[in-house]
């Protein structure tokens, strides 16, 4: 069956799990929901920063009114200072690729895709000081503490993939990257799957990026950063989700709401720039599709 208004797309097959990837704001969740409408799913989350339950508006998880449309999974179950990484989520995910629904996997968190297609190294678990530790300290320190090797391969900007390198280095004595070489096989093949990933055009995610933050702040955005004020903390990575410093120092006194919109609208895009270039350093073999 084929879904109108999507270049690239072709058939999609109604047996095979779907895997939808792309930069933020390009339309990952519409189309998770309407395959999920015509063909039947469940729509399972691939974005960590749409795991937590505090934050629904300024991480753009799906609507209430969007979730009865279509079962979700893994959308807004954690809480704001529980521990989470691509290894919990791995676990999550697993019980669903075998469930009696098709999953729709879609997101922006690549990390997740590539424990899911490629498999994920069996590192132990993080003592709960050395976590502190590395909160504590400045991306740059971080990652020149890192092994050289390792530190290649991550995105350099991405302080929790840094960070994480920088844990199980600090935990186990082992770079990261001698982990990843004991890798074992992948939960799901890529070619028992439909990989799809959004590659747009700049500009026109660049606006839809700007229309977006504007409607987070119609729908409530600000109260939302507002409620959790009490308990925030820049280090936690449920209030490093983009829109949330900028709203919470708006909130504080130390920006007006047109430079906290400004701000956030810059970093969006300049994560998304991030985005696009991992998903097609890493995922060259994946279905490219846009939005007609």
């Amino acid at each position: 069956m084929q879904i109108a208004g999507y270049e690239g797309l072709g058939d999609i097959p109604p047996d095979r799990p779907v895997l939808i990837a792309g930069p933020t704001a390009s339309g990952k969740s519409e189309l998770a929901l309407r395959i999920a409408e015509s063909q039947g799913g469940v729509v399972v989350n691939a974005d960590a920063s749409q795991i937590y339950d505090c934050f629904r508006i300024v991480t753009a998880r799906p609507s209430p009114e969007e979730e009865a449309r279509a079962p979700h999974a893994l959308y807004g179950h954690v809480a704001w200072d529980a521990p989470y990484s691509a290894g919990h989520w791995l676990r999550e995910v697993m019980p669903l690729l075998n469930g009696p629904e098709r999953p729709i996997i879609t997101g922006g968190t690549g990390l997740y895709f590539t424990t899911l297609t490629q498999g994920m190294a069996e590192i132990p678990e993080t003592p709960a000081d050395i976590r502190a530790e590395g909160d504590a300290l400045p991306l740059d320190v971080l990652l020149a503490d890192i092994d050289p090797v390792t530190a290649a391969g991550l995105d350099q900007l991405n302080r929790a993939r840094v960070q994480r390198a920088w844990e199980v280095e600090r935990a186990t004595g082992r770079a990261l990257h001698l982990w990843q070489a004991e890798t074992p096989p992948p939960p799901l093949a890529p070619d028992k799957v439909v990989p799809l990933v959004f590659d747009v055009d700049k500009d026109w995610l660049n606006e839809r990026i700007a229309r977006r933050f504007d409607r987070m702040l119609t729908l409530g955005a600000l109260d939302e950063v507002r409620a959790m004020l009490p308990v925030y903390d820049p280090s936690r990575p449920a209030f490093r989700a983009i829109g949330v410093p900028e709203l919470a120092q708006h909130l504080l006194g130390e920006l007006t709401l047109d430079e906290a919109r400004e701000r956030a609208t810059i970093s969006t895009r300049q994560y998304a720039k991030r985005q696009r270039t991992w998903f097609r350093s890493k995922m060259r073999h994946w279905r490219r599709i846009s939005a007609d």
